[in-house]
C-alpha cells in the first residue's frame, strides 16, 4: 500500500511539474512599446498631400510567445500625445492641432478589445480609437514579427475626420481645403 502510495505521489508530482513547464512555456508575459515605435497620419489637400508624423507614442501589451510564435494578444493600448505629431511646417502644425482640439483632448489612444489570428504572421485587431476627444471601433489588419526581444506589429486604418467630429482643415481664407480621409499608419515595436 505504501508502495502504491508513493508511486502515486511520484507520478503526480511529474504531471504537475509538466503542467508547471507548460504553462510557463505559454505564459502571456507584459510588454512595453519601446522608442523606435513610429506613427504617421497621412491625408490631401488641394495644394499638396502631406504627412505627420511621431516617435513619441507609450503603451503596454499583453502577448503570448511560445516556442517564437505569437499565440494570443491579450491586450495591447497605446497613448500618443497629439502634439508630438508634426509635419515639417509649423503653420500646419498649428492648424493641425486646432483641428485635434489638443486644447481639451492631449493625447490620441488606441485600446484593444478583441484580437484573431488569421495565420502565422497577420491578426486581426478590433479595437477602439480616442481622437479629439472622439472614441470610435476599428478593425486593423496587422503583420506580426515576433522578434528577439517581443513583438513588432505593423498595420494601418482609413478614418476621415468626420468620424472623430472634427471639420476638414482650411488655409489661406479658405483657399487650401484638406481631404476628408485620413490613413493613420503604425509601426509598433514591444519590448519585455
Amino acid at each position: 500500500m505504501t508502495k502504491m502510495k508513493t508511486s502515486t505521489l511520484k507520478l503526480f508530482a511529474v504531471v504537475t511539474a509538466f503542467l508547471g513547464i507548460s504553462s510557463f512555456a505559454t505564459a502571456q508575459k507584459s510588454y512595453a512599446l519601446d522608442s523606435k515605435s513610429t506613427f504617421s497620419v497621412a491625408g490631401t489637400s488641394t495644394l499638396h498631400d502631406w504627412e505627420m508624423k511621431s516617435t513619441s507614442g507609450t503603451g503596454t501589451a499583453s502577448l503570448n510567445i511560445a516556442n517564437g510564435k505569437l499565440t494570443d494578444i491579450e491586450a495591447l493600448t497605446v497613448t500618443l500625445l497629439a502634439e508630438s505629431v508634426k509635419s515639417e511646417k509649423k503653420s500646419m502644425d498649428k492648424v493641425a492641432y486646432e483641428t485635434l482640439k489638443t486644447d481639451k483632448n492631449k493625447n490620441i489612444k488606441y485600446v484593444l478589445k478583441s484580437a484573431e489570428k488569421v495565420n502565422e504572421t497577420t491578426w486581426e485587431l478590433t479595437g477602439t480609437y480616442t481622437i479629439a476627444g472622439v472614441s470610435k471601433a476599428y478593425k486593423t489588419t496587422v503583420k506580426t514579427t515576433v522578434t528577439a526581444n517581443g513583438l513588432n506589429l505593423q498595420g494601418s486604418n482609413k478614418i476621415t475626420f468626420t468620424d472623430f467630429g472634427m471639420k476638414s482643415p482650411t488655409a489661406m481664407l479658405g483657399t487650401i481645403k484638406t481631404g476628408q480621409d485620413l490613413t493613420i499608419k503604425f509601426n509598433l515595436n514591444f519590448n519585455l
